[in-house]
């Protein structure tokens, strides 16, 4: 049967801006370079060219991030996340304290979420990474991994072997096949860390940071909240919601980054129980004012029944969500509904 291999990107959409809170104009840059995904910017300045000026000094500090969070490539000079998964089982490796910080909120996503968030599961990732790079080049002969070869790798995913020496800022690993694998946390931690760079360096007092459908609002529109369209995977908008001053939402859809063999289609977010794709839901969206901790939710989300997922997100404070399951019902936590665009 012939078998196809499809990628989707965003997960949320930014409706324009107008002028904002800031004075002067609107402007907006896209990003294709960062973190293996679509990304942008949209800010008030005073003009093109100091938009232009602030938003190089905001994408080199994105840069550095999605250089030292890469997994997959090298950059010279640069200590990341692909080194330290290939040396770190032999002694520990002296990281930059970025990568300190994320492995550290990987630790408390892990006990948050029950273990459904686990940057220690690298092993299997890549399995399902692989697979879904073979198809991508070979569609007619694209396969699942073996169920053999990922129970075999699910043996090395056992969070307490990655050891983090915060004082001396090393990480070491107490199994020697173990990896790691941010995916589900560094870009809501990026968003995080780029709205306290743009805070602190005092560039913009208005924006929406958007990568890869991991978004996060900086003051307001105006003096207005910004209207965030939540995507339906079907096509059109589930929702608009009106959000600002830090307010973050982030989206784990199935529809985002998938891959088809014989006809069905499996998506990149892979449960820690099954080592498979949840078939729970088809999108899950969360809302919250840390965009680290809404991206962690999402995927761990993804990965329950809906009413579990609505338990769990009422039991949070200050987090909202949306589920989306596979017939098409919504499913809604208690004062979600009071954040749609009325």
């Amino acid at each position: 049967m012939k078998k196809i291999i499809a990628f989707f990107i965003s997960a949320l959409l930014v409706f324009s801006l107008s002028s904002c809170s800031s004075g002067g104009e609107t402007y907006k840059k896209d990003m294709l370079d960062l973190f293996d995904t679509a990304s942008s910017i949209s800010a008030a300045d005073s003009s093109q060219a100091d938009f232009n000026s602030h938003f190089d000094s905001v994408y080199n500090e994105l840069l550095r991030y999605s250089r030292l969070f890469d997994i997959y490539k090298d950059y010279q000079g640069v200590v990341n996340l692909k080194y330290i998964n290939e040396n770190a089982a032999a002694a520990p490796v002296k990281a930059d304290k970025a990568i300190i910080d994320l492995l550290l909120f990987g630790k408390q996503a892990y006990e948050i979420t029950g273990g459904r968030v686990n940057i220690a599961m690298g092993a299997v990732l890549s399995l399902w990474h692989n697979a879904s790079q073979a198809a991508a080049a070979n569609p007619e002969n694209a396969a699942l991994p073996s169920q053999a070869d990922l129970e075999a790798a699910a043996l090395h995913c056992d969070i307490e072997k990655l050891i983090i020496n915060e004082n001396e800022s090393t990480v070491y690993f107490a199994d020697s096949q173990m990896s790691l694998d941010v995916g589900a946390i560094a870009k809501g931690f990026v968003c995080e860390k780029i709205a306290d760079y743009i805070a602190e360096n005092n560039i913009w007092s208005s924006a929406v940071l958007n990568l890869g459908g991991n978004i996060k609002t900086i003051g307001t529109k105006g003096g207005k909240s910004f209207s965030i369209a939540i995507e339906n995977p079907s096509g059109g908008y589930l929702d608009v919601l009106s959000v600002s001053n830090g307010t973050g939402v982030v989206t784990s859809g199935d529809y985002q980054r998938y891959f088809t063999v014989d006809g069905q289609n499996y998506c990149h977010i892979i449960s820690p129980e099954t080592l498979m794709p949840p078939e729970y839901v088809s999108s899950v969206s969360v809302i919250c004012a840390d965009t680290a901790l809404a991206d962690a939710l999402s995927t761990a989300l993804f990965d329950m029944p809906p009413e579990q997922a609505i338990e769990f997100v009422d039991s949070q404070s200050s987090v909202e969500a949306v589920c989306l399951d596979k017939n098409g019902t919504l499913y809604y936590s208690a004062g979600y509904k009071d954040l749609v665009k009325k």
